[in-house]
């Protein structure tokens, strides 16, 4: 790879590569650690039961919430370029025909943007995902189980955990400079 300005030049394809190989690993060794901070979770009256091997959801909300942060960090077509990439690489793995996976990430994106309205912080969205997607409601205690909300105190902390789970473009554009694709 040639450096140019201290930064070296990757491909949309090796990006691609890079962020799902990373992306999954974080997922696949950080879930046990998420499901069993739930679990812990003094917030909950009872214990919710997440099980440490249930991550499927969890993965699609890590990458619809990381899909929301790319168009902030690369110019327009490059970014649909590295979506593009990653839907496709993705649904290989998950074995879903890429449409399909494009759909669902889709409806992930929008359910985090729902459930976290009126606010546009991704984070909290996910947070607030994960708390639905897990149907984690009947472990809390009355008054948060009425209004059906998490406790804003495990939300924080369960955002604070996911932080963790937020690709760093910034840091990475710090290294890289990613090019385009050939035509």
């Amino acid at each position: 790879m040639m450096v140019i300005f201290g930064r070296k030049k990757i491909s949309v394809d090796a990006v691609v590569k890079h962020v799902v190989a990373t992306t999954l690993n974080a997922v696949e060794q950080g879930w046990p650690e998420v499901a069993g901070f739930i679990n812990d979770s003094p917030e909950f009256e009872t214990r919710p039961n997440v099980n440490h091997e249930d991550y499927g959801k969890f993965l699609l909300l890590v990458i619809a919430g990381n899909f929301n942060f790319i168009p902030t960090h690369f110019d327009q077509g490059l970014d649909k370029d590295i979506i593009q990439g990653l839907v496709v690489q993705f649904s290989e793995v998950v074995g879903l025909q890429p449409e399909v996976f494009a759909q669902k990430v889709k409806e992930y994106r929008e359910f985090i943007s729902r459930v976290s309205h009126p606010s546009k912080n991704t984070l909290y969205g996910m947070s607030r995902a994960v708390f639905y997607k897990y149907n984690l409601n009947h472990a809390q205690e009355e008054y948060f189980r009425g209004l059906n909300v998490p406790n804003p105190i495990f939300q924080k902390n369960l955002s604070d955990l996911l932080e963790n789970f937020i690709w760093d473009w910034k840091a990475f554009q710090e290294k890289f400079r990613v090019i385009p694709q050939q035509a």
